[in-house]
């Protein structure tokens, strides 16, 4: 498991349209998935321990954040001959356990992975209401085997409820860290 870390937000970038299959079956797009107040598209897996740890609070966050009028859209980005665990049935079975009430998708080509610059699972790319980027951290301080403490700050979520109320992201953002993203070669 190679650990990595997110690159500095590149505030203004436009977020890139994708058509992905849907653990529901239904081929979604960006405009499918955009919030009337901000976007949140983020890259995750099911065997990934960096999103294993975060994959409770990440469902409470996401809510959250659709109450604020914010669209959100999980990207399964892995190659699943590789790792079968992030398989398309393996998505569905993830997404139902843990209740995952936003659209998880995959990214079979890994074209709208490359295409955003993902580096890592989990990798959170917040969107203002015209789509630029405005934030690119992580959910919060928690890692596998250290949960956030008690009262910890829930970084995406105060980034994108600044974004939701002023259109501009945080100047100062904790990047994510996560295990690579396993490309096909």
């Amino acid at each position: 498991m190679a650990l990595l870390t997110t690159p500095s937000c590149t505030f203004g970038s436009a977020a890139i349209d994708f058509r992905l299959l849907g653990v529901d079956g239904r081929y979604w797009t960006l405009a499918d998935c955009r919030g009337a107040r901000g976007t949140v598209i983020m890259f995750i897996c099911n065997h990934c321990p960096y999103v294993k740890a975060i994959h409770e609070r990440l469902v409470e966050d996401c809510a959250s954040l659709r109450q604020l009028g914010i669209g959100v859209a999980a990207i399964m980005p892995n190659d699943t001959a590789a790792y079968p665990e992030d398989s398309y049935a393996n998505m569905q079975r993830y997404a139902r356990e843990w209740r995952f009430d936003f659209p998880y998708l995959i990214d079979e080509t890994q074209d709208i992975a490359r295409a955003y610059g993902a580096v890592c699972t989990p990798d959170f790319f917040g969107y203002d209401a015209d789509l630029k980027l405005q934030y690119r951290g992580q959910l919060d301080v928690g890692r596998p085997n250290a949960p956030p403490p008690p009262g910890h700050r829930h970084e995406l979520v105060e980034a994108m409820t600044q974004i939701a109320t002023t259109g501009r992201g945080p100047a100062t953002q904790s990047p994510s860290s996560g295990c690579s993203i396993k490309w096909r070669d």
